[in-house]
């Protein structure tokens, strides 16, 4: 029954922060001024085509009811709009986009996970030592790194200086591969931007899990196996750190909610042209009603990794759902 309870209660708290964000999606662009004459101003569009204009999107009719009750239908049709920028539907630019920023970030989320708490691990059980010190010191470093920074100097460094990987772009413009050959091209030119966000994250991932296995050695039922002679393996894979994952599951299902939204420093600099791009594209219109729907998207991905959180943590820790 305790159960049953903290689901429904996480779900219709991830539902009631839905319809929060899709009222405020409204309004939030609304208030930055009528964004036909906008383009006008940015002189994308002849002034004889914003009346015209302002009829198609609806700007005439009054705000409320009339444009709330349609933008609510719209969004339950996942209708955006079209792109002023690209002329196509804003869902159909989006779609096009989100394998290349799903790809990127799918794949650097697998290494820095794992790579960071083999790191953590390592440096919680080995306290004190050498690997310990270098550990902490390695992800300490690579915590503090600005993502653009770290990532214009692999530029410099990999794709300048010592020329070994492509510097921009998902693929080479000026070929036209197919199969394992396009698959390939496609690896290459990932390699810096993932490294890039790798090397972001690795260092958080790396704390928090030695911080956690640290307070988790220090409990009873750990003591008292080692007490029992049982091997150091054994305590570590079957008491201290099943327990000590709780902390960084949370962190993994929240990250890949900001992270799809947080990558757009590192598409930028490496015009990987995923959402974290097109976001800047369309922030240089501005298109209105493709900003209206990333930012909806971006919300959403957010609620539901927190609902993953929520879920995974009440699974892991039954404290918690039966409190």
């Amino acid at each position: 029954m305790g159960t049953r309870r903290y689901l429904t209660s996480k779900v219709l708290q991830a539902l009631f922060t839905l319809v929060f964000v899709i009222v405020f999606n409204f309004f939030l662009f609304r208030g930055l001024g009528d964004p036909v004459r906008n383009l006008a101003r940015n002189k994308l569009l002849p002034a004889d085509a914003i009346a015209e204009l302002e009829e198609d999107f609806g700007l005439h009719d009054p705000m409320f009811p009339d444009q709330f009750v349609n933008y609510l239908g719209d969004t339950t049709r996942l209708n955006f709009g079209l792109s002023y920028k690209f002329r196509q539907p804003v869902i159909d630019v989006i779609s096009s986009r989100f394998w290349r920023t799903l790809l990127l970030v799918g794949v650097s989320t697998i290494l820095f996970t794992l790579i960071g708490i083999w790191i953590g691990i390592w440096s919680a059980w080995r306290r004190g030592s050498a690997l310990d010190y270098g550990g902490l010191f390695f992800s300490l470093v690579t915590y503090s790194m600005p993502e653009f920074w770290l990532g214009m100097l692999l530029l410099l460094a990999f794709g300048v200086l010592i020329p070994l990987f492509p510097v921009s772009g998902v693929t080479t413009t000026s070929e036209t591969y197919t199969g394992l050959r396009a698959i390939w091209d496609v690896a290459g030119h990932m390699v810096l931007p993932t490294i890039t966000l790798v090397l972001a994250y690795i260092g958080e991932y790396a704390l928090i899990m030695r911080s956690s296995l640290l307070d988790v050695m220090t409990e009873e039922y750990v003591q008292t196996a080692r007490a029992k002679g049982l091997r150091d393996v054994f305590v570590r894979r079957r008491h201290a750190v099943p327990n000590a994952m709780l902390p960084t599951v949370t962190l993994i299902a929240l990250n890949l909610g900001f992270i799809v939204s947080g990558a757009i420093t590192v598409e930028l600099v490496f015009s990987w042209t995923g959402l974290g791009f097109l976001t800047v594209e369309a922030l240089d219109v501005p298109d209105y009603p493709l900003l209206q729907g990333l930012f909806l998207f971006f919300s959403l991905a957010i609620i539901v990794a927190n609902l993953i959180a929520d879920i995974l943590y009440g699974y892991l820790d039954p404290r918690v759902r039966n409190a």
